[in-house]
């Protein structure tokens, strides 16, 4: 049954069979269909790699992102919450 609050259904399908979470997948989905799949995929890619970040700041960003379990995270376990938020 779609979802009313995701505008490009087919875009978010295709991002959670690829495994990405339910937030990113509608904020992905919800960019597209109001600026257009082009524009939104130009965007992505500017930061650097999280595996260049150090702990302190992975968790910062964890924190901003209200991921659960972050301060006994190590930094593999940070950089794929972060990656999968």
């Amino acid at each position: 049954m779609p979802n009313p609050s995701i505008k490009d259904e087919e875009l978010y399908r295709e991002l959670r069979e690829q495994g990405d979470s339910k937030e990113k997948a509608a904020r992905i989905a919800n960019a597209a269909a109001a600026e257009g799949r082009d524009t939104v995929g130009a965007r992505g890619g500017r930061a650097g790699s999280y595996d260049d970040w150090t702990v302190d700041d992975l968790r910062k960003r964890a924190a901003e992102l209200d991921i659960d379990g972050r301060s006994s995270m190590s930094k593999s376990e940070l950089i794929q919450s972060l990656r999968d938020h």
